[in-house]
């Protein structure tokens, strides 16, 4: 039976020899030694939810309840993969700010490098409902929906109280059945990673999963998911320009139903969009409660936010655009299909959903747009599906580019895509199906390539030493432009080590540079 998209299917690896491994270390993880500061953070927990930053100097790393930061060889160091600070609990970026976010080392938390600005974004959800004081004076109260945050005293990462236990022979206190969430942002004051920062706190009325931040000149846009059983998305964005002078901010969201993971354009390189241009947004087609489980199409919407008349923030959409027919990966999320050696165990492969991060990058010439998930091969294995849309001068969407990169009957899923300068194009991705164990790696493009196929033969970061015990695996990837020469493009993914247990996952953080980037 024929797959869907054979028609756009690389069967074979590009004939350019794999690009380099330029930097390669282990970031947070199993067999990571604790450096500076570090405060005996909550194990790592499964699935990583792996989250990459680089500046000029340093290399930001967070991994759900934990962070680290690690030099970067340049005009500071002299040496990258060096541990300056932690492993450290999220909540140690609120350290001093008061309420949920300092009390709380909550998963899911991403961090991003604000190159228009040279600072760094910590987004940190609350997950667990809490009733918050009526009139949010106390510290770290978030601002109810609609008002100004408070940024309250710029503070340094640091030590954060411990979480109250329960007393011996005595069960925890129960949560308020009626309280709400919030979300953490935490905005530095500098290019410096160890702060001083911003916090900012506000209440989400939604479960906040799975926050995915992006830069944009006019916000930080943050879409979340209500949760796994419901069809709903909460598209939000906070008062960026406020957040950089450390100024009362205020944060607006607009629910979105019956749609899939949503992801917006997140700038890369200095390139901006043209004034007053909305933020894109996609997510894919189909709809796995509904057992709808691939589609022919990608859905774009148009997130336009007004601060000064906020009853004008809208979000126009979705608007459909055709690609080649696709199928889920595994049929899509907490499924399992990634075969292991040694063990019945396969992995999740979260293939209904648009991966972090959906890249915007303006070449001066052309303002393009790439996306990538995870899609069924026609050898029966996993695929990356990847598109570059490109923007017209009137806002519009199209199609310029697709291919799905499958050389062979083994796994490639969860990527992460970049686009550098020069407009070529790389992607990192998991790899594996036994008898390969689980790691990670790369193929790339130039911009001259033919359309639809990855020309380079794939570069090897790192391979798996053993099978993961238990299913999910990492929820992404990510990669991450270097601002200094806006060519060198880092990423970061799981492995797991030979000795470290089965349900320990390491991380390995790379960096790569295509040809003729300078």
């Amino acid at each position: 039976m024929a797959i869907a998209g054979a028609s756009v299917e690389q069967t074979s690896q590009g004939s350019r020899p794999a690009l380099a491994v330029l930097e390669s270390f282990d970031g947070l993880g199993a067999g990571m030694a604790a450096g500076p500061g570090a405060n005996d953070p909550p194990a790592p927990r499964n699935p990583s939810d792996n989250s990459l930053a680089v500046s000029p100097n340093h290399i930001f790393q967070v991994v759900n309840s934990q962070l680290a930061i690690f030099t970067k060889k340049g005009a500071r160091y002299d040496t990258t993969g060096r541990t300056l600070y932690g492993p450290v609990s999220t909540n140690t970026i609120f350290a001093g700010f008061g309420g949920v976010c300092e009390a709380r080392p909550n998963g899911d938390a991403v961090v991003r490098y604000d190159q228009l600005a040279g600072r760094w974004l910590v987004v940190m959800p609350i997950f667990r409902p809490t009733v918050f004081d009526r009139d949010r004076s106390g510290p770290g109260q978030p601002a109810k929906p609609g008002e100004a945050g408070r940024p309250g005293r710029a503070g340094r990462p640091g030590p954060p109280p411990p979480l109250p236990a329960a007393q011996p022979g005595q069960a925890a206190p129960p949560q308020p059945a009626d309280g709400t969430y919030a979300m953490c942002y935490a905005v530095s004051a500098g290019e410096d990673p160890l702060g001083p920062y911003y916090r900012y706190a506000f209440e989400r009325p939604l479960f906040p999963d799975y926050p995915r931040p992006a830069i944009w000149p006019d916000g930080y846009y943050v879409a979340t998911s209500t949760g796994d059983e419901v069809i709903q998305k909460h598209a939000c964005v906070v008062e960026r320009a406020k957040m950089l002078g450390g100024q009362p901010a205020r944060e607006q969201c607009i629910v979105i139903d019956g749609v899939n993971f949503l992801n917006n354009a997140d700038i890369d390189g200095r390139g901006l969009p043209p004034a007053g241009a909305p933020n894109v947004m996609m997510a894919a087609g189909g709809a796995q409660l509904r057992k709808i489980l691939g589609d022919d199409g990608i859905a774009v919407w148009k997130f336009h936010v007004d601060w000064k008349d906020p009853a004008r923030t809208k979000v126009t959409g979705p608007e459909k655009i055709a690609v080649a027919p696709y199928r889920y990966l595994c049929g899509g999320q907490l499924t399992n299909c990634v075969t292991q050696p040694g063990t019945d165990r396969r992995l999740d492969a979260q293939g209904d959903k648009i991966m972090q991060r959906l890249v915007y990058r303006n070449t001066g010439g052309h303002e393009s747009i790439v996306a990538v998930h995870s899609v069924d091969t026609g050898a029966g294995g996993g695929g990356v599906r990847w598109y570059e849309l490109r923007i017209d001068q009137h806002r519009g969407v199209h199609l310029h580019q697709q291919g799905t990169y499958a050389p062979d009957r083994f796994y490639r899923w969860m990527a992460s895509p970049a686009m550098d300068r020069r407009g070529n194009i790389a992607i990192g991705y998991s790899f594996g199906g036994a008898p390969n164990y689980p790691g990670q790696r790369l193929a790339a493009r130039l911009a001259t390539d033919p359309p639809g196929m990855l020309t380079f033969r794939e570069t090897v970061l790192v391979e798996g030493q053993a099978s993961q015990s238990v299913t999910r695996w990492e929820d992404y990837t990510q990669t991450a432009m270097d601002p200094v020469d806006d060519c060198t493009i880092w990423y970061v993914g799981d492995y797991i080590k030979a000795d470290a247990g089965q349900a320990r996952y390491s991380t390995r953080i790379g960096s790569f540079r295509l040809p003729g980037c300078r």
